[in-house]
This record gives C-alpha cells, structure tokens and sequence, in this order.
C-alpha cells in the first residue's frame, strides 16, 4: 500500500450499515482504499454509492461497523475532535446562516474554527478576493445566488487553512462560471498551499480533471486510478454518428439507442455520441444499414465513456432490474403489466398523454416584467415557443430563470408584459392555465413524509383526477416510472433518481400539453439523466411541449431552441448549433456549449 505519509486517508475493510425502522441499507461494503497527498482525488459513483458515508466518516462525524478510517495519521472514530480541527468538509447542503451577512457567516466560523482575531482580517481579504465577494461582505447570505453562496461556504470551510479538504458535490446546481471559479479556487489551494482534496461530483467531465479517480457502486469499490486509464479500456469503441437526413439528433439518438450492440448514446453537438460492445466492431455494416442516411466516426474515447459502459455492465451483470410491478391499496394501485415493462396498457395511457396538439405557438411573452421592490429580477424578455418543441432557459445563477419559470407557471404574477401559455392569458386566469400545464421544480416538489402511493394520489386529486380516470393514470404512473417497489416508501427516504422520477410522473398526471421542468437533473448521476432525457424525447416526439432550465451544458443540445439569460434579460436566443457559432475563433473552431455560455456572460460581464 505504500509509505504512510504518502497518504492523507486510509481505509480497511470500512462498512456502515444505517437502519431505519426495519429497512437496512448497507452505505458502504468493505471498502479499502487509499487517498495520495497533495492532489486532487474525485470520488465517482451513482446515488447510493456511499459517497456522501464515506465523507462524513472521514471528517469523523460517523463511525463505523467494522474496519478503520485514518485521517492524517489520527483514527477517526476515536480521535474525531483532532481529526475535524485539521480537516474542512463542505457538505451538499452548506451551513450557511441566511439572514446574517457574507462578513458575518465568516466570523462566526472563524469562531468556530478557532482562528485568532488578529490574522482574520488578511484571511477574508485573500478568500474574498479569490472568490469575488469583496464587494458582498454587507450582504444577507440569503440574497445571494447559488454560485455566490457556494464560493461563500467553500471560503467559511478554508478559514482555517486545512490539511485535507472533504467537499461533496461541491458544484452541483451552480452555473459553468462558477463551476469554473470554484475549481480554480480549489486549485489553487492545492497548488500553494499543499492541500489534499477530495471530492465528489455528479459532472464527469469534472472527474476527468482530477489527478485520481475512486469509482464506488452500491457501497463496493469498483476501481481507483488516473482518469485516462479508465478512458483507455474503450479505444477503438467511441464513436460520433450522424444523420445526412433531416431528423434531430433526439430521434438519432433513440434510434441508435435500440441496438443492441450501442452500451450509451448521449447527444454531443451536432452528432449524438456512441459507445460500442466490445465486440460490435464486426457488426458495424449491419448496424448501419438499420440506421439509414446515418454516417459513424471514430473518436478518442473519454472517462464519462468508461464510467457509464463500467455501471451498465455491472446492472447486466447483477441481473438488476427496475419492479414494475404494483403494490399496496387496491383502489388505486393496481397495475395490468402483463410484459413487466409497464404493460400494454401503461403504453396506451403514455400515447394518450402525448397526443399531439394543433401547430402553432403553445407560449407566447412578450417585455416580461418581474420586480421585487426595487430590484427588476426579469427585465423586458420576449420569446414564444411552438407546441412539442424543447426550447431551454440557460444563464448563470441569478438570471432569473426560475422567476421566468414561475411567472409562466402562474406561481408568480408579473409586474408587466403579456404572458398566453396555451392560448391563456396567464396574468388574467392564472388557474386555467395551471390545468393545462405541468411542472418540476429542482427541488422536487414531493410531499416527503408521505409514501410514493400517497404522493400520487394527492398530485391526480389535486389536478382534478376523480374515480376511473384517478385510478388509470396512478396505475399508468406506477408503470410507466417503475415505482410498484417503492410505492409504499416514504418519498423523503428515495434515492434521488426515484425522487426524480416520482416528480415527473406527478406532474404529468393530468396530461399537460406542456411540461415546465426546472433543474430536474441537478444532482441525480449519468444513468439516471440518460433515463430522464429518454422520457423527456419521448415526450416531445408526441407532441408535448418542454420548457427546461439546466446547468448541464451537455442537455442544452436537446434543446430545439434556447434562450440565455443574465441579469434577467435575454443574451442569446437560436438553436444550440447557431449560438455555438458566435463564439467560433481561430483559437477554438469547434466550440461545445459550454464555450459559447461562458464567453457570452463574459462578454456581457466586460461590457457592463
């Protein structure tokens, strides 16, 4: 295992079991490994992995069942004071104290940390300068933006400059600005002040950039080493497809999908990118004369490749396979599933939801107005959208998307502008819309105290669903989103890839013309996404209308069209293709999405 102080933590034969009632989950399985000092260690998996245990296990607020975790040479479980004196640990949902100001939150862990009067002055002056919230101190914490408060709990976690630091999912629901910021922060820690970091995230093109990557699967460790080892394993089986035709790239992407020697399909520009069966290479004519006018390309392959072929051979492996069967009170919850995939009738109720409307515009807003006193949170936007069209609402934290969202929803009035969403006008009849709309919020709007059975039932209640109609479209829920095995969980216990899906199934229950879905993939890890956006192109191929926000610069390719928002008016509006091209240069001829988002907001940011 090498030399002792080459490492910053040890664990042997590490499990912990949590138990709640008479459900027993078992977080982490004998699980050995080793993170080297001075470098940045991503710790990589699905939910459920065991990441979030392993964390908190090494900043010693856990102990284990069985084995060890020694952290700077201190036993966790029985030396924890000494352990959290010398290590900062950044959880998912940072402790920030909302109604006191940025300098505030920063004394009050200073005090927590123990750091002397006398060097807190320098300490905040480097950390806001490096984090850019020098001209925030006087402001309430709660009024920042997601970006903002990140950089602000990451500053309160390096008060006290620490050995080893622990963040969990540290850039998940922030912008690709301050995604970049805060590993430039995280870098430079690293760099100048030798500390080990360990992370989790959910974005893979951030594991890509780690010196070392701990991949773990259902608490077992699945493999440790550099990034491109893994990468590797996949040369010669990553390719681009494209389609000399006329159709999206979401139909070539479910097209492609459906063979059975394609592992991943996921849409990458103006190709849709594959990976291969080990073996498919013989079988590429075959393929390729299924998918007609469609042209394949080699490409190097990349860790996201590797990581999502290594979890789907894994499922196969197992045999693991989503229940789809029902379960619980009859009256409601019971479900004709006779192919154990949903049944012939789930179809028949998922063909009707997505019947296709009339052509034309479903969204129309025109100088969109939304003030908070004296603060213009959206300013003058203008936009329509056309019926089964996936048009995204991108921009940095603090555009104001979600109040976009909100307003076209008929959660939020505007303060002016006009605002039809399926011929209604929403400022006058904000309830006759709401019957004709569905919507997703990131924080998945769920009731957690109540089983998945109950959730159903209150959303189709609440939508006016009574009696037959009630009964067809819970059963329709519970098989067409694999929810029988959960249907009697609590919603506030599920792994978040259930929690995703239960929020969609609910706001899909009165078979809205439209979906407004906010963040819905913030946090949930690469399957769960792919499944997500599986659902959401089958959707919009039946004429149902998608309005999305995402931080994942990845989803904004399936978008038909999208809209870039800061500081609440609109930068850029066109297809992904055509804002890509205005950030074109010689220095980048072939910039991706993200490119085109971070040199618009800075642009923008230069020129105000």
């Amino acid at each position: 295992m090498g030399a002792p102080d080459q490492y910053v933590l040890t664990c042997r034969g590490l499990s912990k079991t949590f138990r709640v009632g008479r459900r027993s989950t078992e977080a982490l399985r004998d699980l050995t490994i080793q993170v080297a000092r001075g470098k940045v260690t991503g710790l990589i998996g699905p939910d459920g992995a065991g990441k979030t245990t392993l964390m908190r296990l090494a900043a010693g607020l856990l102990r284990p069942d069985t084995g060890s975790i020694v952290v700077l040479g201190l036993d966790a479980s029985r030396q924890s004071l000494r352990v959290q004196a010398s290590v900062g640990y950044m959880p998912q949902r940072f402790g920030l104290y909302e109604d006191l100001t940025v300098q505030e939150n920063l004394e009050l862990y200073a005090d927590l940390q123990g750091v002397s009067v006398a060097s807190r002055s320098v300490r905040y002056q480097e950390l806001m300068q490096m984090t850019g919230l020098a001209p925030f101190m006087r402001r309430l914490a709660g009024r920042l933006s997601g970006g903002m408060k990140q950089k602000l709990g990451l500053a309160c976690t390096l008060i006290h400059p620490p050995r080893l630091l622990l963040l969990d999912e540290p850039t998940v629901g922030v912008d690709p600005v301050s995604r970049r910021e805060l590993w430039q922060i995280v870098a430079r820690f690293v760099r100048e002040e030798g500390t080990t970091v360990l992370l989790s995230t959910a974005y893979l093109d951030e594991a890509e950039a780690c010196d070392e990557v701990i991949i773990l699967d259902e608490g077992s460790f699945l493999g440790q080493g550099r990034p491109s080892e893994f990468s590797q394993t996949l040369t010669g089986r990553t390719f681009k497809a494209r389609s000399a035709g006329t159709r999206k790239n979401r139909d070539l992407q479910e097209a492609c999908s459906s063979q059975a020697d394609v592992i991943d399909a996921v849409i990458q520009g103006d190709a849709v990118r594959l990976v291969l069966q080990p073996d498919a290479d013989s079988r590429r004519d075959s393929m390729l004369a299924d998918l007609k006018d469609v042209s394949m390309v080699p490409v190097p392959p990349r860790f996201e490749d590797s990581f999502v072929a290594m979890l789907r051979a894994r499922r196969i492996a197992d045999g693991a396979a989503f229940d789809s069967s029902a379960s619980g009170d009859e009256d409601d919850l019971t479900v004709d599933a006779p192919d154990g995939n949903g049944g012939e009738r789930g179809r028949e109720l998922v063909r009707q939801a997505g019947a296709v409307g009339k052509p034309g515009r479903l969204v129309e807003v025109h100088d969109l107005q939304r003030r908070f006193g004296d603060f213009h949170a959206v300013k003058g936007i203008s936009f329509d959208i056309t019926r089964g069209e996936v048009f995204g609402l991108l921009g940095a934290n603090g555009a104001g998307k979600t109040t976009t969202f909100r307003m076209l929803c008929g959660l939020l009035p505007a303060s002016g502008g006009t605002l039809r969403v399926a011929g209604v006008d929403v400022r006058r009849a904000a309830a006759t819309a709401r019957a004709r709309i569905g919507y997703m919020s990131h924080k998945f709007s769920l009731y957690g105290t109540l089983s998945v059975g109950d959730n159903l039932r209150f959303f189709s209640s609440a939508y006016g669903l009574a009696r037959r109609r009630r009964r067809e479209r819970i059963a329709w829920a519970v098989a067409e989103f694999q929810l029988g095995s959960v249907v009697n969980s609590n919603s506030g216990e599920l792994p978040l890839g259930y929690k995703q899906r239960l929020a969609l199934a609910c706001a899909l229950m009165h078979e809205p013309e439209m979906i407004f879905l906010d963040e819905p993939t913030s946090g949930v890890d690469p399957l769960a996404r792919r499944e997500f956006w599986h659902r959401i192109n089958v959707l919009a191929a039946r004429g149902v209308t998608v309005m999305v926000t995402t931080h994942f610069m990845e989803e904004a390719e399936y978008c038909d069209r999208m809209a870039i928002m800061m500081d609440g008016r609109i930068l850029a509006l066109g297809t992904p293709e055509g804002i890509k091209q205005q950030s074109r240069s010689p220095d980048n001829p072939e910039p991706t999405m993200e490119d085109a988002f971070i040199k618009l907001i800075e642009t923008e940011s230069v020129q105000t």
